[in-house]
């Protein structure tokens, strides 16, 4: 487990950090620059700090180390992750929407939004933000230090920190809807632009297949090179998500979970901002690849 979290940590930081280099490097050199680079540029910011904040002391914990964070520590380091996470849902979510917008035909209802959907994206972006900024001040309520904590049976041992569990009042009950009404409006609009996209590619394959000719270039557009990049980091997205989810409920519904749930909780839910700087930089030609660097 020791060398698992630190290899996560260390490849999920340079990989993260490499991609907001890229997307510096063409801002400030002026070359061609996407509206979907805007969003990415936020993904790739909450994902290093999902990891900073998740994966960094999970290893530090690893190697021993339980009590090195005080009662602030702890808060300040869960009430990151969940901004941090909350942001790769809300980034990923307006990726996605944003692209189906861009690729619908013109005749189409959302044909009328495209105008304006680029000039949403900044505030959006930064709405998205202040909203898991606000939504998860509950953090700051329910995680304390090692040293806090009071051998109550509401509290849970997370290694290097502690929970207290949401009572079952009503103010808890909304606490809770509060939190997962986000993540759940998040996949399902993720599932309908992804449902789309889908649906505008093939509906698009169908119409250009009898204009096809062997002098043509066999390559896709632009546009479908994009929105078929985007399909797939929403994919992995969800599926890394859901692995996390499952394993955050168990977490959360049983009473004293064991060590390796904490350690695989936290391995998941730094998964999706370990792989997705590397899912992106395999699909973007902007950036060099190995074999025609060494050609």
């Amino acid at each position: 487990m020791r060398m698992i979290f630190l290899s996560q940590t260390t490849v999920g930081l340079l990989g993260n950090f490499f991609l907001l280099y890229h997307y510096s490097f063409l801002y400030y050199t002026r070359c061609t620059l996407r509206s979907t680079d805007a969003i990415l540029k936020h993904l790739t910011v909450a994902n290093s700090l999902v990891i900073l904040s998740k994966g960094v002391p999970q290893t530090v914990a690893a190697f021993g180390r339980k009590c090195f964070l005080n009662d602030v520590g702890c808060k300040l380091v869960f009430y990151v992750h969940r901004v941090g996470r909350g942001v790769c849902v809300g980034t990923t979510c307006l990726l996605s929407v944003f692209q189906a917008i861009t690729i619908s035909p013109a005749g189409s209802r959302w044909a009328e939004l495209k105008p304006q959907a680029a000039q949403c994206i900044g505030p959006l972006s930064i709405l998205c933000w202040i909203l898991n900024m606000l939504v998860n001040t509950i953090v700051l309520q329910r995680v304390t230090g090692q040293q806090n904590r009071v051998n109550s049976t509401k509290e849970k041992d997370l290694g290097y920190c502690a929970a207290v569990d949401f009572d079952s009042s009503i103010l808890g009950f909304l606490h809770i809807m509060l939190l997962s009404s986000y993540d759940v409006l998040g996949l399902g609009l993720m599932t309908w632009a992804s449902g789309s996209m889908v649906c505008i590619l093939h509906r698009h394959k169908q119409q250009v297949q009898h204009i096809h000719r062997t002098n043509l270039s066999p390559r896709s557009s632009p546009e479908s090179r994009v929105t078929q990049s985007i399909l797939v980091l929403v994919s992995t997205f969800v599926a890394f998500y859901t692995l996390s989810s499952i394993f955050t409920l168990l977490l959360t519904i049983l009473p004293n979970p064991g060590l390796w749930l904490v350690n695989t909780s936290a391995l998941m839910a730094a998964c999706f901002p370990t792989v997705s700087p590397f899912v992106l930089m395999g699909r973007d030609p902007r950036i060099p690849k190995i074999h025609s660097t060494c050609c």
